[in-house]
């Protein structure tokens, strides 16, 4: 099934966030760690010209704050929580505001954010935008994706790993995840950043 990007949201030893990259209009992408953030970035720089959307912070985190996305909306998600707007509200906001990507496929933007005791999903679709809560349960997860698997709903996966380059992995070779088509690179933060460039 090819499902897109996915934003996962999750705890195993420790809250956790994952991003993963599947493409068949542009596979030639990295994910790179800079500072405390991860940035997904073309292999080929004109590639940008093609598609603005493809270039982007996907993981911004700061003390036990992590924002995951599949898009610019990282980084004001992440400054209106910073300001003290609660997750929800500020997942609700900068998507109501940005909504989804207006290039050929309407791409949902996706977005996920952890805390210490909670986990927060959020999409804004063409039909529709859904902010979701959830208490965070060990060595589970949940995921919203841009195509197939973009509504929120209360389903969760099984995850299991020990470290953030294991989860890196995991949302690329591991349990659910090894069924979604097209992998290009992932990333993760579980109190470190890791990423997973399978490619290089």
């Amino acid at each position: 099934m090819y499902v897109g990007r996915i934003v996962v949201v999750g705890k195993t030893n420790r809250p956790f966030v994952a991003y993963r990259v599947s493409s068949r209009s542009f596979p030639n992408r990295v994910a790179r760690i800079v500072g405390n953030t991860v940035s997904i970035q073309p292999i080929d720089p004109e590639d940008v010209k093609k598609n603005p959307y493809i270039a982007y912070n996907c993981i911004r985190v700061e003390n036990d704050l992590a924002v995951v996305s599949n898009g610019s909306h990282t980084d004001p998600i992440f400054e209106e929580i910073k300001k003290g707007t609660p997750p929800d509200l500020a997942i609700q906001r900068v998507l109501s505001d940005m909504g989804y990507e207006k290039d050929d496929y309407n791409t949902p933007r996706i977005v996920g954010v952890v805390t210490d005791d909670h986990g927060f999903l959020g999409i804004v679709r063409a039909d529709a935008l859904e902010v979701g809560t959830f208490d965070l349960a060990q060595n589970s997860c949940r995921i919203i994706c841009t195509y197939e698997l973009n509504r929120l709903d209360n389903k969760s996966y099984p995850f299991v790993a020990s470290s953030a380059l294991d989860i890196a992995k995991y949302v690329v070779e591991g349990g659910i995840f090894k069924e979604f088509e097209h992998p290009v690179c992932s990333a993760s933060w579980a109190g470190e950043l890791a990423v997973f460039n399978p490619h290089e």
